[in-house]
């Protein structure tokens, strides 16, 4: 058996009926030429042969006594296939509007914690002819780089496969769970290594907070606008900043990867600011259409990995940062800039606290406190009158720059379903993929219910960007990023924006 870590427990110990905590994605693929199967079958054997591949798929939760401690992940070895993987077929006309709001609708239902935590769905009926693959998964399992890792063991690179070797067997348990002697052992030990490491960081913590704190005055006696620019610790209140339901709107629109890379290299900033670009345009046109934008600029909630090269872990190994979206500057392309500035500021915060950041802490009684917390800040309504830190979730993944087919069929696409939460009811999750780049925006549908609105709208800002290129001249070294430094021998762990997710 394992622990769940103090942030893998968070997203599960702050989920609610009206917060769902799971993770998804929503792939339409191409069947291949001829096709007379049972592609529901197929897609069944399929993962049935590979679910050793990846224990995401072969775990499931056993709870504390007492809810003392965070749960542990221990093996299920009666795993029901036939409930994980479904099947759906679409009324008429099966349109893609259709499939996005029945994966919405998918989206909002909880998973049952007594099995593994996730599940697929076949969904057939598509006017195109075409099939999808709508997954979830609980994100106390997986963040958006473990995600990468499951992807590898149900995705091939070519239509025929891979052979794959079945699992060795084990000597299975006696019995169903854990005994209470058995987990209450656990807890005490796993606490007590807890506030151990809790400890032995606090020098250095306070070492690098005086630091930070220096750095900032220096900033500030230089230029105290470009400080609250830079650092944002409360954005103004939008409508999305709100207690929301379990109902749910989705929306999937697709931006080429190579004109993003393009726009990032000729403006000299980071692709992941262009991203956060584009969302705010869009978002400052939609906010505009009902005389709703706020004269301070949106902030945005950025996650941020701090996953070491070649750790593949299923787990959630994640901090996060807030980035200003300079929603308040008319201009596209200075508004682009002033991204840049307040990204990589905030980047400069995490890379000084990197070494500090925990993503296991002390965690005795959590579970009941954490869990009557989430209940009390969505139904109470404290979220709709209390200053938001964050007004919108945005998450960038890198996937797979090749095709990748899934029981044979042609992957098209890979669109990204996040989390909405209280007091942010609206995320943005983005992932690269065979030249393009996916973006699926989930929401609350009675905060947002026009979420497609703002996906048309990420292509417009988008365009805008294109035209405005080709008018403005490239960035000189003085406008350019600085280059980052020599990489150390042994870096301590590596930052990058990434997707929640």
């Amino acid at each position: 058996m394992k622990h769940l870590s103090g942030v893998d427990a968070t997203f599960l110990h702050f989920e609610t009926t009206e917060m769902p905590m799971h993770v998804g994605s929503l792939n339409v693929l191409d069947l291949p030429e001829g096709y007379q199967g049972d592609f529901y079958e197929d897609a069944k054997a399929c993962l049935a042969a590979r679910l050793h591949l990846a224990n995401v798929f072969t775990r499931k939760l056993a709870l504390m006594p007492f809810d003392m401690s965070n749960p542990v992940w221990v093996e299920d070895e009666d795993i029901d296939i036939d409930y994980h993987v479904r099947h759906i077929t679409l009324p008429q006309p099966g349109t893609n509007r259709q499939l996005q709001q029945y994966v919405a609708r998918l989206h909002s239902t909880l998973l049952d914690r007594s099995r593994p935590l996730w599940e697929f769905f076949i969904i057939d009926g598509l006017k195109s002819g075409q099939v999808a693959l709508y997954t979830k998964m609980h994100h106390a399992g997986i963040d958006g780089q473990a995600g990468i890792e499951v992807g590898k063991a149900i995705f091939d690179m070519a239509p025929t496969g891979r052979v794959v070797k079945p699992p060795r067997p084990r000597a299975r348990r006696s019995s169903y769970q854990l005994g209470v002697a058995e987990l209450a052992g656990a807890a005490l030990r796993n606490t007590a290594a807890q506030y151990i490491k809790v400890v032995k960081l606090m020098p250095a913590l306070g070492r690098a907070a005086r630091g930070l704190a220096q750095r900032s005055d220096a900033t500030a006696a230089k230029d105290p606008r470009s400080l609250s620019r830079r650092f944002n610790l409360l954005a103004p209140r939008t409508p999305f900043n709100v207690s929301i339901t379990n109902q749910r709107s989705f929306a999937g629109r697709t931006i080429s990867l190579a004109e993003t890379k393009q726009l990032a290299r000729h403006f000299g900033v980071s692709l992941n600011d262009v991203v956060m670009g584009t969302i705010s345009g869009a978002l400052r046109r939609y906010l505009a259409d009902s005389n709703e934008l706020p004269a301070k600029s949106l902030v945005a909630g950025v996650p941020v990995s701090l996953r070491e090269a070649g750790d593949s872990t299923a787990n959630n190994q994640v901090t996060g940062m807030t980035v200003s979206l300079a929603s308040d500057v008319a201009d596209p392309v200075e508004r682009l800039k002033q991204i840049a500035l307040s990204s990589n500021a905030s980047k400069s915060v995490v890379n000084r606290f990197k070494p500090l950041i925990l993503d296991d802490f002390p965690t005795f009684a959590a579970p009941w406190f954490m869990s009557g917390m989430a209940s009390l800040i969505g139904r109470s309504g404290l979220v709709n009158v209390l200053p938001p830190m964050i007004n919108v979730a945005i998450s960038n993944v890198q996937g797979a720059p090749f095709p990748m087919y899934f029981a044979g069929a042609l992957v098209t696409c890979n669109y990204p379903v996040s989390i909405a939460a209280h007091g942010t009811a609206l995320n943005v999750t983005v992932q690269s993929y065979n030249g393009r780049m996916d973006y699926g925006l989930i929401a609350c549908r009675r905060a947002v219910p026009d979420v497609i609105e703002i996906g048309d709208y990420m292509l417009v800002e988008h365009k805008l960007l294109m035209a405005r290129m080709q008018e403005t001249p490239a960035a000189n070294d003085e406008m350019t990023v600085p280059a980052k430094k020599p990489a150390a021998k042994a870096p301590a762990k590596s930052v990058r924006a990434r997707a929640t997710a």
